[in-house]
């Protein structure tokens, strides 16, 4: 069994303290970033209606699986923070963290007098990262917000599909976990800011900005030329071959050729070495317009060979090629492997337990999963009371409902 090698030195996060008031899924996954590199992560949830994330997608013996995997390397607590209690606990928290990360609609956390001037005065030198759906002003900002959302309103839908068929959703998280990312990003950023300055500041994140960003030059494209990228289905405007064929045994295989070199080399292995000679074929643009020709080409001798073959063949003529691989194949592929890229720990209430490792490898300090998500409260008594809340604290709090 593989298991996730402890770290060599002190992770790099060691020290920081974030609180994680966040839900589905954009702060949370910050917040998890920061926690498998060392900072401690104090995941704040309501005492009855905790993190929709632990009963989102399959679970087993009634335990949600994907909050295992959101959850790790976070401690976790309650708190209802619009009884005055769970505020003022929240505020002596706040005072002891380096970040807070919330995902409230604009104004929720003011309405419960826990806005940022509240916070900033209980500790100068936070950073309050707060991640909604459309940012904190303009004319959408009190909507709710979902990554569906942001992949239809950033333009990812619109070029997703097949050119005679309707944009295409992605059938998981991707603009909440591109906004996770690049929360996490922001969040570093302004501690780096505070280590000059000294003071804290708010980080406003929207999740239809950040994928906006990955989509690339889509608004420039148009506001210099009125070029309007359109549905291409597998195929690239920018090169060609490209796209997935279909094996002699009923498996498929993906092929880019981005580079020129790599586009004669493909054409060199599937005996069309003569396409190299056409006038047409010396840009990816201009191969692009030819793709019919060159997808018959490379989906014809595809076709008629194994996968084992045809990837065998392509790794030998140095052309780039990838299986087409579900879950079943990623945990077996022996690259992955190799990096431990899913790595396998131990779970006091499942047991052997795999889940994706952490983001990127440091040489010297790296992050490590220390636990899975835990049980909705585990930590509150332990929190709270190294907090320095006493027994009769603590008793009050929970008569008042606010853990």
């Amino acid at each position: 069994m593989t298991t996730t090698p402890r770290p060599h030195g002190t992770p790099p996060l060691t020290g920081l303290r974030v609180l994680d008031l966040a839900t589905l899924f954009a702060g949370p996954l910050a917040a998890t970033m920061l926690g498998d590199f060392g900072a401690e992560v104090v995941k704040v949830e309501h005492p009855t209606k905790p993190d929709p994330s632990r009963g989102h997608g399959p679970s087993k013996d009634g335990i949600g699986l994907w909050w295992k995997l959101l959850g790790r390397n976070k401690r976790t607590i309650t708190l209802d923070l619009s009884r005055p209690g769970g505020r003022a606990t929240l505020l002596q928290l706040a005072a002891t963290a380096d970040v807070l990360i919330e995902n409230f609609r604009p104004g929720t956390l003011e309405k419960w007098d826990l806005g940022w001037p509240e916070l900033s005065a209980a500790n100068p030198r936070l950073v309050l990262a707060r991640v909604t759906g459309f940012g904190q002003f303009g004319p959408y900002a009190h909507r709710p917000g979902f990554g569906t959302l942001a992949e239809a309103m950033s333009g990812f839908a619109a070029i997703t599909g097949e050119p005679d068929a309707p944009p295409t959703l992605p059938p998981f998280g991707l603009a909440d976990s591109i906004a996770g990312l690049a929360t996490a990003y922001a969040v570093m950023t302004a501690l780096a800011a505070r280590d000059r300055t000294g003071e804290g500041q708010v980080v406003d994140m929207a999740i239809i900005e950040p994928i906006l960003t990955v989509l690339g030059p889509q608004p420039t494209w148009y506001d210099q030329l009125g070029y309007v990228q359109q549905r291409t289905g597998n195929r690239s405007a920018n090169n060609a071959p490209r796209g997935t064929y279909l094996t002699a045994d009923g498996k498929w295989v993906a092929v880019s050729t981005s580079a020129q070199s790599i586009a004669e080399r493909v054409m060199h292995l599937v005996g069309r070495p003569e396409l190299i000679d056409e006038p047409w074929f010396a840009t990816g643009a201009d191969r692009a317009a030819h793709a019919d020709v060159l997808d018959r080409a490379v989906g014809d001798w595809i076709a008629a060979r194994p996968r084992t073959e045809v990837l065998a063949a392509f790794e030998k003529a140095e052309a780039a090629v990838a299986p087409i691989q579900d879950v079943r194949d990623v945990l077996a592929d022996p690259q992955y492997q190799a990096l431990d890229t899913v790595t396998t720990l131990d779970d006091p209430e499942l047991g052997p337990l795999r889940m994706q490792n952490v983001l990127f490898r440091l040489s010297a300090t790296p992050g490590a999963i220390r636990w899975a998500g835990r049980p909705h409260g585990a930590d509150t008594e332990a929190v709270l009371t190294e907090l320095g809340l006493t027994e009769a604290e603590l008793t009050a709090l929970r008569e008042e409902g606010a853990v």
